[in-house]
């Protein structure tokens, strides 16, 4: 007579580790891969000629210009706000005008143009520079870009919202931190994707 040999029970707990593993673990890879395919799919890199150069030309890092489109306007040229902003970094036509104006002393532009790739770019990057020598901090200069620099000023002034008078601890606008969160976010993913 053949004796029945029985598997012992630890070989059957080790089998049963090895296969939920190897479930795991292929699952994981299948995840990170659809899951990095849908980063490249919502943070592209588009219109990057005009980018690149008005980065470049105002002393920017590219992907926090890429950063503030995909959060502005999702990379739509044509994207009006609620308020009226208009166009790839959602400009005001008060701040076109100032720009245009004052700035950049441009008297042939009109605000329709805040709808061409290029002119809308090199308006929102000039801003944001601006911003960033007026208040050398990022999330202060995001905060300008969003809320405009005297709503920024009143807050750094405000020792319940800025300790140093140049940082911002708190920001009392929860429009306004949401939209530096979101900055900063895609700012984060646009380095992880490209660099």
């Amino acid at each position: 007579m053949r004796k029945n040999k029985r598997k012992s029970p630890l070989f059957a707990v080790i089998i049963t580790f090895l296969i939920i593993a190897i479930l795991f673990f292929s699952g994981k890879i299948v995840y990170d891969y659809f899951h990095h395919q849908w980063l490249l799919r919502t943070h592209p890199l588009e219109f990057t000629p005009y980018v690149e150069k008005y980065a470049d030309e105002y002393g920017l890092d590219k992907f926090l210009v890429y950063a503030v489109i995909k959060t502005e306007s999702s990379f739509e040229p044509r994207a009006v706000s609620s308020v009226g902003a208009r166009g790839l970094m959602q400009i005001m036509e008060e701040t076109f005008d100032w720009i245009s104006t004052y700035r950049l002393r441009e008297s042939d532009m009109s605000f329709d143009d805040m709808f061409a790739p290029d002119d809308n770019i090199r308006y929102g990057c000039f801003l944001i520079a601006y911003h960033l020598e007026n208040f050398g901090d990022p999330d202060c200069a995001l905060a300008a870009y969003f809320a405009g620099d005297q709503t920024v000023i009143r807050w750094l002034s405000n020792p319940n919202f800025s300790a140093d008078g140049q940082t911002l601890s708190d920001i009392p606008d929860p429009d306004t931190q949401h939209y530096i969160n979101k900055v900063n976010s895609a700012y984060e993913t646009y380095i992880k994707l490209y660099s």
